[in-house]
């Protein structure tokens, strides 16, 4: 029959075996470590101590230690260096400094944690009583200590990989592309949530469809697709040839999306496939902007070609040396080249302008401005432009000057009302004010057909006009991205009022005083 002490150290090795392979959270695996360390040597106190390779030695887990001997212990393995084998040192000397500090009165027995010959911590437990530790205390707590270590090391290494695994976890879903992790069998390992949002599918559903089944394309795609590229557990094409372009199919009758989607593999140390990262990246703006530049490019065109016919065809018509005009036709003749040429420039100018705030400049002159005066004034001019509308100007009496650029808050009300000129037949043009002693604000409405609401996400947009306004009336889709422009450069806000049902009704407001800094 076995001693006690012998039944004594297997159960407490057993339940150290346990601890090895059932625990895997480091702080509740060292307390179980320590608190085994005490009840099997029969101690009153004890702490375990981890070297760091960020922060040296430090005390993880401590019972029965008072604070001011905490503290000190702290302080002294703060001290020690973090290589080599330090924790074989450090014991002797633990225990001649608790021999002082108790004046021998604390007995202690200490031991280091090693793994393949190296120290990770030291477990130290003494006893409150003159009694020394035994040999064979020494021999239990050293093959605890030993199986000990080998539970910190793979608790250590498991809560790394957890904090990788959390790490990557964040790092997929906060980027702004779309990511796909294949398996060497292209079915879906793990997708973000940006690309379930995109494809507006459900991140659990699709984990272990094969991706021909999530990424489905409406016409075929645009480089060399996964199929082709894989060929003997390996991709076979150069890395400029992994890419995919085209549309994806969404859906619930969603448009397609266009993306570009760039991939590579993922090997093993022996070089066998383990995973394909596929980067899906949406293209929509892109499209959308060569889109838009191909439809500015033909109304750009157009709109330039039928002033400059018109100015060379009069041009032409009065240089011709076999007709007599009389002086009412020739200034009939100069009026349209006149207004022609002033059309041209005030087109290349707004073209301009567009350049300066694509590259972020526009400069603004702050002075003392009347709204109210200078409406009734523009008012005026139009009125005599327009004789199938009337205008009608409404502010109230205490309406406020504010600080402004005077020559910008001009071309933001012209523009405002040529555009109600514009796309409405007849009827009223308003322009309308009002003020909370905070801010100023003017609207301008019409009565004409309004906005179709799937084209005012995009109004203030440069260079965006409906389809229905390419066919009925000219312009280069520039006038109301202008006016957005120069109220947010005077820290204001423009917008479509969605309530108003007689025609349309435009809608910006001003602060009454502009900050220093934003004079330019």
């Amino acid at each position: 029959m076995l001693p006690d002490f012998r039944v004594r150290q297997r159960d407490y090795l057993l339940e150290i075996s346990r601890a090895l392979t059932e625990e895997l959270d480091l702080d509740t695996l060292l307390t179980r470590i320590l608190n085994i360390s005490v009840e099997m040597l029969s101690g009153h106190a004890g702490f375990i101590a981890l070297r760091d390779e960020q922060e040296g030695w430090r005390v993880v887990i401590h019972q029965g230690i008072p604070q001011a001997l905490l503290s000190y212990l702290q302080k002294w393995l703060a001290s020690m260096p973090t290589g080599g084998s330090d924790g074989m040192v450090s014991i002797p000397e633990i225990n001649r400094m608790l021999n002082d500090i108790s004046m021998g009165m604390l007995t202690g027995v200490g031991i280091s944690m090693l793994v393949q010959n190296e120290a990770i911590g030291q477990i130290y437990v003494f006893r409150n009583y003159r009694a020394a530790f035994s040999v064979n205390d020494q021999i239990i707590l050293r093959n605890f200590a030993n199986q000990a270590a080998i539970a910190v090391r793979n608790a250590r290494l498991y809560n790394q990989i957890r904090e990788q695994n959390l790490r990557m976890t964040a790092l997929l879903n906060s980027v702004a592309d779309g990511i796909l992790i294949l398996k060497s069998d292209l079915t879906v390992e793990n997708i973000n949530p940006t690309l379930a949002r995109l494809l507006k599918v459900d991140e659990t559903q699709v984990e272990g469809q094969h991706y021909s089944e999530v990424l489905r394309w409406s016409k075929p795609p645009q480089g060399v697709p996964l199929e082709k590229a894989i060929e003997n557990n390996g991709l076979v094409v150069s890395p400029e040839e992994r890419y995919l372009e085209g549309d994806l199919l969404r859906p619930g009758g969603l448009q397609p999306l266009p993306v570009v989607i760039s991939y590579a593999p993922v090997y093993s140390a022996r070089g066998r496939l383990l995973n394909i990262i596929a980067t899906v990246h949406d293209i929509t703006r892109f499209r959308t902007a060569d889109e838009m530049k191909s439809s500015f490019i033909s109304v750009v065109s157009h709109e330039l070609k039928t002033p400059i016919s018109l100015i060379k065809g009069y041009a032409s018509t009065l240089r011709r040396e076999d007709a007599q005009w009389d002086p009412a036709m020739m200034n009939e003749s100069l009026a349209v080249i006149e207004e022609e040429a002033d059309r041209l420039a005030a087109m290349v100018e707004d073209l301009l302008e567009a350049t300066r705030l694509q590259s972020g400049t526009l400069n603004i002159r702050l002075c003392p401005v009347d709204l109210h005066e200078l409406a009734r004034e523009l008012a005026e001019r139009f009125s005599h432009q327009a004789s199938s509308h009337h205008f009608s100007v409404d502010f109230p009496d205490d309406f406020p000057v504010i600080s402004a650029d005077e020559d910008r808050m001009v071309q933001l009300i012209s523009n405002l009302i040529s555009n109600a000129l514009k796309y409405s037949e007849k009827g009223e043009i308003r322009i309308g004010g009002s003020s909370d002693g905070q801010r100023v604000q003017v609207c301008v409405s019409d009565e004409g057909k309004g906005f179709d609401p799937a084209d005012l996400p995009f109004v203030f947009d440069r260079f965006y006009r409906s389809e229905s306004a390419i066919k009925t009336t000219k312009g280069t889709g520039l006038g109301l991205y202008l006016c957005r422009a120069i109220v947010e450069a005077h820290g204001g806000q423009i917008w479509v009022d969605q309530t108003y049902q007689k025609g349309a009704k435009i809608c910006f407001w001003l602060p009454l005083e502009q900050p220093a800094s934003e004079a330019q």
